[in-house]
């Protein structure tokens, strides 16, 4: 019997381009379930995979891809949280549902490997518990962004931060989770949100979606500048989402004495942080964040059904729509720090 083939991007060789070609898809096992996607967003995650930032990686090639939105084609053995035509959410995060092994693709004969969960293919074999079922009313590409960005930044506001109304918050890096942050922040009654960053252009976007202030870092100065825009208090909340020590520690100085910083940005492998703990004594609290805690059962319907109330912007997120062969274009825009907003593959 012919496997099925479909189009996908694989990563032979660290910090080189993506190969896109067709693979073999593998039959299905305990607590899979095959989707056919229809968009897949691009996450700077996935970019750190390419060039390696994360270090070596033992499993090339592999098939790559963690945001996502489909329609479930088929279920394996014991699946029982979707159905065959179910509109899903494909999202690394765990959910409920089984934990399945993960597949394997293949490339004649070649093994190509993949995690529990891949979106840069056409059709993806993905465990239970990286799948949601969602509305059918709201469209792929809106909806592949609740599998990591959005929902990311929903739970480390509301889980994480536990922010309440009237607080002052601060936002380092203007990308696809900070930018969420930032709307989210604003969701949650912020009474100031300043949002930092290099790129005039997202920081555009960020006044969109509800920066009150914003402060290009560029030329240096930008903890003056902020701590000028809060009266010299700092912020009551502040999250880095850059994924660099020297932000990070910003950061945690222009948080508040009483204030809250969130670590969101995944630094180089050995990296140190380099902070005055003393602040930490007096009621300063530093954190990290693992996908903002979120719980995909309740925070993706959540979001869908403020998506389709017009409470969440989701469209005025995508900056860019491309096909499976411009994902090496796009991500070398992510890798200069050119793309705006998030890049979403649409697949035919």
């Amino acid at each position: 019997m012919n496997k099925r083939k479909v189009r996908a991007a694989v990563l032979y060789e660290i910090d080189k381009p993506l190969v896109i070609e067709e693979v073999e898809v593998p039959d299905l096992e305990h607590g899979q379930v095959l989707v056919d996607v229809k968009c897949s967003g691009l996450c700077h995650k996935q970019l750190e995979e390419i060039t390696g930032k994360r270090g070596r990686d033992p499993y090339l090639p592999h098939l790559l891809g963690h945001e996502g939105a489909g329609i479930v084609e088929e279920i394996g053995p014991g699946v029982t949280l979707v159905n065959p035509g179910d509109h899903v959410v494909l999202g690394w995060m765990k959910g409920k549902g089984i934990e399945s092994s993960t597949p394997c693709y293949s490339r004649s004969g070649q093994p190509i490997n993949a995690g529990w969960i891949t979106t840069f293919n056409e059709m993806a074999v993905v465990s239970e518990n990286r799948i949601t079922p969602i509305h059918k009313a709201i469209p792929f590409d809106a909806a592949a962004l609740l599998g990591c960005a959005v929902t990311t930044a929903f739970g480390v506001v509301s889980r994480i931060a536990k922010m309440e109304p009237g607080g002052k918050v601060v936002v380092f890096g203007i990308g696809g989770i900070g930018l969420n942050v930032v709307q989210c922040a604003a969701l949650f009654g912020a009474a100031q949100i300043i949002a930092v960053d290099i790129n005039d252009d997202k920081l555009a976007l960020a006044r969109c979606l509800g920066a009150t202030d914003t402060v290009n870092a560029t030329g240096g100065g930008e903890i003056d500048q902020v701590l000028e825009l809060t009266n010299d208090l700092g912020a009551d909340y502040c999250f880095e989402a850059a994924g660099d020590i020297r932000v990070m520690e910003k950061a945690y100085q222009v948080t508040a004495s009483n204030g809250l910083t969130v670590l969101m940005g995944v630094p180089k492998l050995g990296d140190k942080l380099r902070i005055d703990p003393i602040p930490l004594y007096l009621g300063k609290r530093l954190t990290g964040c693992h996908g903002g805690d979120t719980v995909k059962e309740v925070d993706i319907p959540h979001c869908v059904d403020m998506y389709l109330t017009g409470k969440l912007k989701l469209d005025e997120l995508i900056t860019e729509r491309i096909k499976l062969e411009q994902i090496n274009a796009a991500f070398e825009k992510m890798k200069e720090r050119n793309l705006v907003g998030r890049s979403v593959i649409e697949f035919d």
